[in-house]
């Protein structure tokens, strides 16, 4: 009798955004193989940037549906709707706070490669629109919430492991 194996595909992933640690931001995200076509993505991320002398501390969360044409989810070409809900307290100074939440979403597309079957490298870009709501908690930081409404764009580029 002749020994034989079978090489399984790892249907999660666990990922790191390198890109988020320019930004002072710890950005990572699980993913988890439905079929051979698609994939559910949820990410999170917790902030503690300050830019330009205001602080930005808080979290969000990112649902993603993932459809990968080749037909073989987890690895090669994607096309990813996604939402994306993010809370964050905003410090000007000692005397100008405020929170802000928003709520978005966006399309991206993407490519992952598995290498080794473990190891998981992902890039993706595409536009969002977010809408954000400030309320002042005391003082005046009204003109930082321009930087959350309206058109962006999402970059990512991710490592992480399959298992």
């Amino acid at each position: 009798m002749v020994g034989s194996f079978q090489v399984k595909a790892q249907d999660n992933t666990v990922k790191f955004n390198l890109f988020s640690i320019i930004v002072r931001t710890g950005s990572f995200f699980y993913e988890r193989k439905i079929n051979d076509n698609s994939s559910a993505q949820l990410g999170f991320f917790y902030t503690g940037a300050t830019v330009s002398d205001v602080k930005f501390r808080g979290f969000g969360i990112t649902p993603e549906y993932r459809y990968y044409p080749s037909g073989n989810a987890m690895n090669g070409f994607y096309v990813a709707p996604y939402l994306r809900y993010q809370n964050l307290k905003i410090e000007q100074t000692a005397d100008d706070k405020a929170t802000l939440s928003s709520f978005g979403g966006g399309l991206l597309v993407g490519r992952q490669w598995i290498f080794n079957e473990k190891i998981a490298l992902d890039i993706f870009a595409g536009p969002n629109y977010n809408a954000g709501n400030v309320k002042v908690t005391s003082g005046s930081v009204d003109e930082v919430a321009g930087g959350f409404d309206g058109f962006g764009v999402r970059l990512g580029l991710a490592l992480g492991i399959g298992f």
